[in-house]
């Protein structure tokens, strides 16, 4: 079982969206998946409440009972497990980063996101676990996308190839309860998640 965990020490910058959809992605990619919402807010979960297919799986949980929910999921013939933390946690952030084979690190190309980038790496470095950053909410014209690109491969954090553009599809889907790649499969959007997933399917086996 592979276990992703989306870490950002900033609000807003798009964690719950990647999870929800990455998720969605391992199911249509024939992998049981499941979403473990960590964030006290319980977007995540209320997504999965809102929601009328039975998978993914989304359970609500304290960090402390972090590994018994991984290991309930194993039991459970989940392939892939996405933890959502909450921004400003550290004691969360940090028990997802220990329990993952891969950390997450969404960010927009907005220097408020790009400024607290340094911060989330100090604190995914304690855990010693492998972390990608991917770009989110970019637009899908101009330079700023590759700029902050840059910008956080100058941190030393490694950058998704694949990036999520900032397109109305997202918000049209999660307000279905759904993922892009279901509410529009031939959208730009649902082409987008399809190639992250791909790419982080990738770094997980390197």
């Amino acid at each position: 079982m592979d276990v992703l965990a989306v870490i950002a020490q900033k609000g807003g910058t798009g964690k719950t969206t990647l999870a929800v959809n990455l998720a969605v992605a391992a199911e249509l990619d024939g992998r049981a998946a499941a979403i473990i919402d960590l964030d006290p807010q319980a977007t995540a979960s209320s997504w999965g409440d809102r929601r009328e297919a039975a998978s993914p799986v989304v359970l609500s949980a304290q960090p402390a009972r972090l590994e018994s929910m991984l290991a309930g999921a194993r039991r459970g013939g989940a392939g892939l497990v996405l933890i959502d933390t909450p921004p400003h946690a550290e004691r969360a952030a940090l028990a997802a980063a220990k329990a993952a084979n891969l950390v997450l690190v969404p960010c927009r190309p907005a220097i408020f996101d790009l400024e607290t980038v340094a911060t989330t790496i100090d604190l995914v470095g304690y855990a010693g676990t492998p972390a990608l950053s991917v770009l989110n909410a970019v637009p899908w014209r101009g330079a700023r996308g590759n700029q902050a690109a840059a910008v956080i491969a100058g941190l030393g954090l490694p950058v998704c190839p694949a990036t999520l553009c900032q397109r109305v599809a997202f918000e049209h889907a999660s307000a279905r309860a759904l993922g892009v790649q279901e509410h529009e499969p031939r959208g730009k959007a649902a082409t987008e998640v399809e190639h992250v997933y791909t790419s982080v399917c990738e770094a997980i086996t390197l």
